[in-house]
Protein backbone atom coordinates (compact mmCIF):
# COMPACT_ATOMS: atom_id res chain seq x y z
CA UNK A 1 0.00 0.00 0.00
CA UNK A 2 1.28 3.40 -0.77
CA UNK A 3 -0.13 6.59 0.54
CA UNK A 4 1.03 10.81 0.85
CA UNK A 5 2.22 13.22 3.27
CA UNK A 6 0.88 16.36 2.19
CA UNK A 7 0.07 19.95 3.10
CA UNK A 8 -2.41 20.52 -0.36
CA UNK A 9 -5.72 19.62 0.29
CA UNK A 10 -6.17 18.78 -3.36
CA UNK A 11 -3.48 16.13 -3.13
CA UNK A 12 -5.68 14.16 -1.16
CA UNK A 13 -7.64 13.07 -3.88
CA UNK A 14 -5.15 11.35 -6.19
CA UNK A 15 -6.09 8.12 -6.73
CA UNK A 16 -2.50 6.96 -6.69
CA UNK A 17 -2.30 7.35 -3.08
CA UNK A 18 -4.48 4.83 -0.47
CA UNK A 19 -3.51 6.12 2.05
CA UNK A 20 -3.50 10.46 3.17
CA UNK A 21 -2.21 12.28 5.70
CA UNK A 22 -2.98 15.95 5.96
CA UNK A 23 -0.92 18.32 8.34
CA UNK A 24 -3.18 20.33 10.49
CA UNK A 25 -0.71 21.34 12.63
CA UNK A 26 3.13 21.47 11.81
CA UNK A 27 6.68 22.69 13.89
CA UNK A 28 6.19 26.01 12.14
CA UNK A 29 2.88 26.24 14.44
CA UNK A 30 1.07 26.87 11.29
CA UNK A 31 -2.37 25.80 11.25
CA UNK A 32 -5.19 24.54 8.91
CA UNK A 33 -8.38 22.99 9.08
CA UNK A 34 -9.03 19.02 9.12
CA UNK A 35 -10.33 18.07 5.59
CA UNK A 36 -12.77 14.47 5.73
CA UNK A 37 -10.36 13.11 2.88
CA UNK A 38 -7.15 13.16 4.87
CA UNK A 39 -6.16 11.25 7.88
CA UNK A 40 -5.31 14.64 10.62
CA UNK A 41 -1.57 14.95 11.87
CA UNK A 42 -0.61 17.06 14.36
CA UNK A 43 2.74 18.15 15.24
CA UNK A 44 2.15 18.15 19.17
CA UNK A 45 5.46 19.11 20.71
CA UNK A 46 7.56 20.36 18.09
CA UNK A 47 5.93 24.58 17.81
CA UNK A 48 8.07 27.15 16.60
CA UNK A 49 5.77 29.72 17.15
CA UNK A 50 4.52 28.76 20.66
CA UNK A 51 7.86 28.72 21.88
CA UNK A 52 8.93 31.82 20.20
CA UNK A 53 5.49 33.52 22.01
CA UNK A 54 6.06 32.07 25.02
CA UNK A 55 9.62 31.09 26.41
CA UNK A 56 8.22 29.63 29.68
CA UNK A 57 7.05 26.82 27.50
CA UNK A 58 10.23 25.39 26.15
CA UNK A 59 11.85 22.96 27.49
CA UNK A 60 15.30 23.41 29.95
CA UNK A 61 18.20 21.10 29.88
CA UNK A 62 20.05 19.68 32.83
CA UNK A 63 22.79 22.52 31.93
CA UNK A 64 20.40 25.20 31.23
CA UNK A 65 20.54 25.06 27.27
CA UNK A 66 16.38 26.27 26.19
CA UNK A 67 15.42 23.41 22.64
CA UNK A 68 15.25 25.86 20.29
CA UNK A 69 16.21 25.87 16.62
CA UNK A 70 19.13 27.93 17.97
CA UNK A 71 21.01 24.77 19.75
CA UNK A 72 22.48 22.53 17.57
CA UNK A 73 20.88 19.41 16.26
CA UNK A 74 17.33 20.98 16.48
CA UNK A 75 15.88 21.40 13.39
CA UNK A 76 13.15 23.07 15.59
CA UNK A 77 11.64 24.40 18.78
CA UNK A 78 9.99 22.30 21.23
CA UNK A 79 7.58 22.51 23.97
CA UNK A 80 7.53 21.05 27.21
CA UNK A 81 5.21 18.07 27.33
CA UNK A 82 4.56 18.63 31.16
CA UNK A 83 3.17 22.63 30.33
CA UNK A 84 -0.52 21.90 31.51
CA UNK A 85 -2.27 24.82 29.17
CA UNK A 86 -0.15 23.71 25.80
CA UNK A 87 -0.88 19.91 26.75
CA UNK A 88 -4.55 21.03 27.51
CA UNK A 89 -4.69 22.56 23.90
CA UNK A 90 -3.49 20.01 22.12
CA UNK A 91 -6.42 17.83 23.52
CA UNK A 92 -8.69 20.26 22.32
CA UNK A 93 -7.18 20.09 18.79
CA UNK A 94 -7.28 16.20 18.68
CA UNK A 95 -10.77 15.94 19.30
CA UNK A 96 -11.69 19.04 17.24
CA UNK A 97 -10.01 16.99 14.00
CA UNK A 98 -11.49 13.97 15.34
CA UNK A 99 -14.97 15.20 14.93
CA UNK A 100 -13.86 15.79 11.11
CA UNK A 101 -11.23 12.64 10.30
CA UNK A 102 -11.78 9.82 12.69
CA UNK A 103 -8.17 8.36 12.11
CA UNK A 104 -5.70 10.85 13.80
CA UNK A 105 -1.68 10.55 13.75
CA UNK A 106 0.39 12.43 16.31
CA UNK A 107 3.74 13.97 15.41
CA UNK A 108 6.87 15.25 17.27
CA UNK A 109 6.07 13.05 20.49
CA UNK A 110 8.29 12.83 23.13
CA UNK A 111 10.83 14.93 24.98
CA UNK A 112 13.36 16.85 22.65
CA UNK A 113 16.57 14.34 23.80
CA UNK A 114 17.91 12.40 26.72
CA UNK A 115 18.90 15.55 28.74
CA UNK A 116 15.37 17.04 29.26
CA UNK A 117 13.50 18.59 30.63
CA UNK A 118 14.63 20.45 33.64
CA UNK A 119 12.28 22.95 33.64
CA UNK A 120 11.39 23.69 36.97
CA UNK A 121 7.74 22.50 36.42
CA UNK A 122 8.99 18.87 35.59
CA UNK A 123 11.59 19.12 38.50
CA UNK A 124 8.88 19.74 40.76
CA UNK A 125 6.55 16.83 38.91
CA UNK A 126 8.92 14.36 39.35
CA UNK A 127 9.54 15.20 42.83
CA UNK A 128 5.92 14.97 44.12
CA UNK A 129 5.35 11.78 41.95
CA UNK A 130 5.83 8.14 42.82
CA UNK A 131 8.94 7.88 40.71
CA UNK A 132 12.41 7.33 41.71
CA UNK A 133 13.35 6.65 38.23
CA UNK A 134 13.88 9.86 35.99
CA UNK A 135 13.07 8.00 32.76
CA UNK A 136 10.54 5.67 33.77
CA UNK A 137 9.10 9.11 34.89
CA UNK A 138 9.60 10.76 31.30
CA UNK A 139 7.81 7.80 29.59
CA UNK A 140 5.05 8.33 32.32
CA UNK A 141 4.63 11.66 31.08
CA UNK A 142 4.04 10.38 27.57
CA UNK A 143 2.62 7.21 27.86
CA UNK A 144 0.07 9.08 29.78
CA UNK A 145 -0.59 12.20 26.88
CA UNK A 146 -0.54 9.84 24.47
CA UNK A 147 -3.58 7.24 26.16
CA UNK A 148 -5.54 10.74 27.10
CA UNK A 149 -5.10 11.42 23.35
CA UNK A 150 -6.27 7.78 22.33
CA UNK A 151 -9.70 8.41 24.44
CA UNK A 152 -10.65 10.90 22.03
CA UNK A 153 -10.06 9.32 18.66
CA UNK A 154 -12.42 7.35 17.64
CA UNK A 155 -10.63 5.66 14.93
CA UNK A 156 -7.38 4.85 14.33
CA UNK A 157 -4.37 6.40 16.52
CA UNK A 158 -0.95 6.89 13.92
CA UNK A 159 1.94 7.78 16.15
CA UNK A 160 5.60 8.42 14.63
CA UNK A 161 8.72 7.12 15.73
CA UNK A 162 12.32 8.47 15.84
CA UNK A 163 13.77 6.35 13.18
CA UNK A 164 16.20 4.65 15.58
CA UNK A 165 15.32 0.80 16.05
CA UNK A 166 17.89 -0.12 18.46
CA UNK A 167 16.34 -1.14 22.04
CA UNK A 168 15.98 1.54 24.38
CA UNK A 169 16.79 4.68 21.89
CA UNK A 170 13.61 5.89 21.59
CA UNK A 171 12.83 5.28 25.54
CA UNK A 172 16.09 7.53 26.73
CA UNK A 173 15.97 10.20 23.76
CA UNK A 174 12.61 10.45 23.86
CA UNK A 175 10.37 9.17 26.43
CA UNK A 176 8.69 6.24 24.64
CA UNK A 177 8.29 3.21 25.77
CA UNK A 178 6.89 1.87 23.05
CA UNK A 179 5.57 -1.67 24.31
CA UNK A 180 3.21 0.65 26.73
CA UNK A 181 2.55 3.29 23.83
CA UNK A 182 1.21 0.04 21.73
CA UNK A 183 -1.47 -0.57 24.74
CA UNK A 184 -2.76 2.92 22.84
CA UNK A 185 -1.42 3.37 19.26
CA UNK A 186 -2.83 1.33 15.86
CA UNK A 187 0.45 1.43 14.20
CA UNK A 188 3.35 3.34 14.13
CA UNK A 189 4.74 5.57 11.22
CA UNK A 190 8.88 5.79 10.97
CA UNK A 191 10.44 8.54 8.86
CA UNK A 192 13.41 7.16 6.82
CA UNK A 193 13.93 10.62 5.29
CA UNK A 194 17.41 11.57 2.81
CA UNK A 195 17.67 14.18 0.06
CA UNK A 196 18.72 11.49 -2.63
CA UNK A 197 18.56 7.85 -1.36
CA UNK A 198 21.24 6.83 -3.57
CA UNK A 199 22.15 3.75 -1.79
CA UNK A 200 19.48 1.91 0.21
CA UNK A 201 21.28 -0.52 2.03
CA UNK A 202 20.80 1.03 5.58
CA UNK A 203 16.94 1.66 4.83
CA UNK A 204 16.93 -2.08 5.02
CA UNK A 205 18.98 -2.41 8.19
CA UNK A 206 16.64 0.31 10.00
CA UNK A 207 13.47 -1.74 8.35
CA UNK A 208 14.71 -5.00 9.47
CA UNK A 209 15.34 -3.44 13.22
CA UNK A 210 11.64 -1.94 13.14
CA UNK A 211 9.89 -5.32 11.99
CA UNK A 212 11.95 -6.82 14.90
CA UNK A 213 11.82 -4.49 17.38
CA UNK A 214 7.67 -3.70 16.79
CA UNK A 215 4.98 -6.13 17.19
CA UNK A 216 2.39 -4.75 14.68
CA UNK A 217 2.65 -3.81 11.70
CA UNK A 218 4.12 -0.26 11.17
CA UNK A 219 4.53 2.57 8.08
CA UNK A 220 7.34 4.05 6.71
CA UNK A 221 7.59 7.31 5.44
CA UNK A 222 10.04 8.35 3.11
CA UNK A 223 10.95 12.03 1.58
CA UNK A 224 10.30 12.73 -2.12
CA UNK A 225 11.10 16.32 -2.54
CA UNK A 226 13.10 16.47 -5.45
CA UNK A 227 14.38 12.90 -5.33
CA UNK A 228 15.54 11.20 -8.18
CA UNK A 229 12.48 8.82 -9.39
CA UNK A 230 14.85 5.89 -10.08
CA UNK A 231 16.50 5.99 -6.45
CA UNK A 232 12.77 6.79 -5.04
CA UNK A 233 11.49 3.63 -6.38
CA UNK A 234 14.65 1.58 -5.38
CA UNK A 235 13.79 3.39 -1.63
CA UNK A 236 10.10 2.19 -2.04
CA UNK A 237 11.07 -1.07 -2.92
CA UNK A 238 13.09 -1.72 -0.04
CA UNK A 239 11.26 -0.27 2.79
CA UNK A 240 8.19 -2.38 1.27
CA UNK A 241 9.24 -5.51 1.50
CA UNK A 242 8.87 -4.83 5.87
CA UNK A 243 6.49 -1.91 5.95
CA UNK A 244 2.64 -2.30 6.21
CA UNK A 245 2.15 1.11 4.33
CA UNK A 246 5.17 3.09 2.38
CA UNK A 247 4.25 6.78 2.23
CA UNK A 248 5.24 9.77 0.35
CA UNK A 249 6.46 13.11 2.42
CA UNK A 250 5.98 16.36 1.04
CA UNK A 251 6.03 16.07 -3.09
CA UNK A 252 3.11 14.34 -3.96
CA UNK A 253 3.30 14.82 -7.51
CA UNK A 254 7.28 13.42 -7.50
CA UNK A 255 5.44 10.45 -5.20
CA UNK A 256 3.01 9.91 -8.30
CA UNK A 257 5.25 9.94 -11.18
CA UNK A 258 6.74 7.29 -9.35
CA UNK A 259 4.27 5.04 -8.58
CA UNK A 260 2.86 5.22 -12.11
CA UNK A 261 6.62 4.29 -13.18
CA UNK A 262 6.20 1.33 -10.67
CA UNK A 263 2.90 0.34 -12.05
CA UNK A 264 4.58 0.41 -15.92
CA UNK A 265 7.35 -1.46 -15.23
CA UNK A 266 5.19 -3.96 -13.38
CA UNK A 267 3.25 -4.10 -16.48
CA UNK A 268 6.06 -4.41 -18.94
CA UNK A 269 7.44 -7.77 -16.74
CA UNK A 270 4.52 -9.22 -17.05
CA UNK A 271 4.70 -12.68 -19.25
CA UNK A 272 1.80 -14.80 -20.64
CA UNK A 273 1.76 -18.52 -21.98
CA UNK A 274 0.48 -19.52 -25.12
Amino acid sequence: MYGVVTRNEEELAWPEFERSFYEVKDVTGRAAEPVAEGISMISCFGDNAAAGANPDLIPVSDEGDLATRERRYFDWAYVCPNHEGYREGLLEIIEDVAEVTEDVRLDDVGFPREEYCHCDRCEERFAESDFEDWQEWRAHVITEFVREARERVPGKLYLTLYPDPYPGHVYERAGLDVDALSESVDEFVVPLYDMAYSTTYWLEILAKGFQSALDDPFSIELYAVDVDIDNLIDAAEVVGEYAETVLFGYDASNARATLRRMNADAREGKEFGA
